[in-house]
């Protein structure tokens, strides 16, 4: 089953130490491509959230923004003394070589990532839970991109049936292009007068009709329109191998148009790149 790339979701979680609010968006994209931004008290779980996406997702632009505010009884605020002080020595590092750098007033250092810890909430649990709440907002976002997956298949799928009735009318117009031909040549002949010998004037109708055959580029055509139904069908990441498939469409389609000589079948043509070009614009979004 096609899965899409784009989907939303967010979870969240409440209990005695605090709330947990987790969202998970993802977009196109041509690889696997994870960001995440989470609190500096859970920072150390991003190792673990980025093991689960690979295990899990094959592409798409994947943002993952985990918040958590504690609860507010018994809760309070220490100073990270050892990161104060690394901060003092860079900012010492900064004036020595810049020393027109303004100085940054004590709330500015509060603000500083990792100075200040709030003391109070189980952090262990805390990690257990957003480990857990992680794992169902990535399943809750799977779950969208199949629905959305599942439509796009129904709209690729839909396409595909007016290939068919293209390719159906130019096998159709294929007697009848060869006629048209025929006819045309030899009032061309007629008009000039031309003395020509007959077996000269069937080989001239032969070529012709070679040139315009198309036989093996529809036969190509119908056999790619089976292949993409069959890989919306399959399990695991299947876009790649589609956009390829849109490809060989395409290029079937620009030699059916070369070959054409006829109106009808040059609009059929035409037809067939506007399908495969809408196709084309959906499977960007198929993982």
């Amino acid at each position: 089953m096609a899965h899409s790339m784009t989907a939303f979701t967010r979870q969240t979680r409440e209990a005695a130490w605090g709330s947990l609010a987790l969202e998970l968006r993802s977009v196109n994209q041509r690889y696997l491509e994870p960001h995440f931004r989470l609190p500096d008290s859970l920072r150390d779980l991003e190792p673990a959230f980025r093991d689960t996406l690979r295990n899990r997702l094959a592409r798409g632009k994947v943002e993952c923004t985990l918040r958590f505010e504690p609860a507010a009884s018994g809760e309070l605020l220490s100073v990270n003394r050892a990161r104060l002080a690394e901060l003092a020595r860079a900012l010492q590092d900064i004036r020595t070589e810049v020393p027109e750098a303004p100085i940054p007033d004590a709330l500015a250092l509060l603000d500083h990532p990792g100075v200040v810890e709030i003391q109070g909430a189980d952090l262990d649990e805390v990690k257990r839970q957003a480990s857990a709440l992680f794992e169902e907002a990535l399943s809750d976002l799977i779950a969208g991109r199949a629905r959305e997956g599942e439509h796009l298949a129904q709209l690729i799928n839909l396409r595909l049936q007016g290939v068919r009735v293209q390719v159906a009318e130019v096998r159709a117009l294929l007697p009848s292009i060869l006629e048209r031909q025929r006819t045309q040549l030899s009032e061309r002949l007629a008009t000039l007068k031309a003395d020509l010998d007959p077996q000269r004037i069937e080989a001239e109708i032969a070529l012709l009709a070679q040139k315009a055959d198309v036989d093996e580029e529809l036969d190509r055509l119908e056999t790619h329109v089976v292949e993409v139904e069959r890989q919306l069908t399959q399990k695991g990441p299947v876009g790649r191998r589609l956009d390829f498939l849109m490809q060989e469409l395409n290029r079937e389609a620009n030699t059916l148009s070369s070959k054409s000589v006829v109106a009808e079948s040059t609009r059929c043509a035409v037809e067939l790149k506007v399908l495969i070009e809408q196709m084309r614009e959906q499977i960007q979004n198929i993982e």
